[in-house]
């Protein structure tokens, strides 16, 4: 299990890729915005990130309204 931490909170996961974590916890990957490490993450980066231990991940989820 890798330690990191998702949107402020310590979570334990088996994921090795940034889309597996996104499928692990269960995130519609087209309705995401991510940031990793405290950078903005562009969608064609996802594939090339690897997960491990200490890293930090804001994900948030988009919303359409009116």
């Amino acid at each position: 299990m890798t330690a990191i931490i998702v949107n402020g909170e310590q979570k334990e996961t088996r994921a090795e890729s940034l889309e597996s974590l996104l499928v692990e916890l269960g995130l519609n990957s087209l309705l995401i915005l991510v940031e990793y490490n405290g950078q903005a993450l562009p969608r064609s980066e996802w594939e090339k990130v690897r997960i491990v231990t200490g890293d930090k991940l804001e994900l948030l989820s988009v919303a359409a309204g009116g």
